[in-house]
């Protein structure tokens, strides 16, 4: 049996009830594969594979701690009014955070040092993050999410918005996915207003063949035709681009591309790029952990002019100095 792909406008055209619009996360799964796909890239030689070991512990600590963690769901006046006003049903950056993340961050520093995966830089960005009061938190929770990079700490931001993530993963993965309002803004979170940090065409059952944006923040995945840039909007001007042989023809490029699971999306009517993932080709394919281990796809897309159309959660694009940086962890 021959499988047909489906284009934009064949998806368009169909009728969207039929589509499933909304994927939450699961609440058992979600940070335990992350965990286990980092560990995964790290192993096949990445530039950066001391920062993937330490992230996927990271992400292990997530899971443990969401297991016993429970956050407080919206109330149903806030989701009429989330769906009167077609806004986030959960938003992160508008309105008032619950303070349980300040303790969840906490949890998830007891982890990793139990984990002993620690350098002496390590320790004392941990021992600094222990530090910080109420106020501090939630303002560099404010400047993560607005994204406000003259005000993000880089080497704080990863284990912050790993706080923050459980609490909005836990919220997301409770919801009912009917209450989920439309948004005007189809490359926004429709549950948390965040932005995605890449995209997954994939296969098997009802999500068969479809694109789904994941969100950065609460791991929710919703719907979004292929071929259309999820930055603007826009069907002009898209672009897939893919690492290859360098000096090798346009013919094996092509049959490079053909075989890659991961690639960038461009837009030349707003020059950013997401990257996109397939499943038919990588079954393992994570939105989060191929994302943040595919730097030299990164790299070439500077080279090209094009722009990402925002940071990934655990990767800030201002650096520390070596002293502070978690990512000066040897290998």
């Amino acid at each position: 049996m021959v499988q047909r792909i489906l284009e934009a406008g064949d998806i368009e055209s169909l009728d969207h009830s039929a589509i499933p619009r909304i994927r939450t996360p699961e609440r058992l799964a979600v940070f335990s594969a992350r965990a286990a796909r980092l560990r995964q890239l790290a192993a096949l030689s990445n530039p950066i594979a001391g920062y993937l070991r330490l992230m996927a512990a990271l992400a292990d600590a997530q899971q443990a701690v969401m297991t016993g963690f429970k956050a407080k769901p919206p109330s149903a006046e806030l989701i009429a009014s989330a769906q009167q006003h077609s806004m986030p049903l959960i938003p992160a950056l508008s309105g008032v955070r619950d303070p349980a993340w300040h303790e969840v961050l906490i949890q998830l520093l007891d982890k990793l040092q139990a984990a002993g995966l620690l350098t002496p830089p390590l320790e004392a960005l941990i021992a600094k993050l222990r530090t910080l009061d109420a106020a501090t938190l939630e303002s560099q929770a404010d400047a993560i999410f607005a994204q406000r990079f003259a005000e993000v700490d880089p080497a704080s931001a990863p284990f912050i918005m790993a706080a923050l993530q459980v609490v909005w993963t836990d919220l997301a993965a409770d919801i009912d996915k009917r209450d989920v309002p439309y948004l005007e803004t189809l490359g926004l979170c429709p549950v948390c207003g965040s932005h995605p940090v890449a995209s997954t065409v994939r296969i098997g059952g009802v999500h068969d063949n479809y694109r789904y944006l994941q969100c950065g923040l609460c791991a929710t995945e919703w719907h979004m035709v292929r071929s259309k840039c999820s930055n603007c909007d826009s069907t002009k001007g898209i672009a897939y681009h893919t690492l290859g042989s360098p000096d090798a023809d346009a013919a094996t490029k092509e049959a490079e591309s053909s075989k890659a699971a991961l690639k960038a999306e461009s837009c030349d009517e707003c020059h950013t790029y997401r990257k996109i993932g397939y499943q038919s080709k990588d079954y393992d394919f994570d939105p989060f952990a191929d994302d943040l281990a595919s730097l030299t796809l990164d790299l070439l897309m500077g080279e090209e002019g094009y722009r990402r159309a925002s940071p990934h959660p655990w990767l800030w694009p201002e650096q520390t100095d070596t002293a502070t940086d978690p990512s000066s962890e040897s290998d």
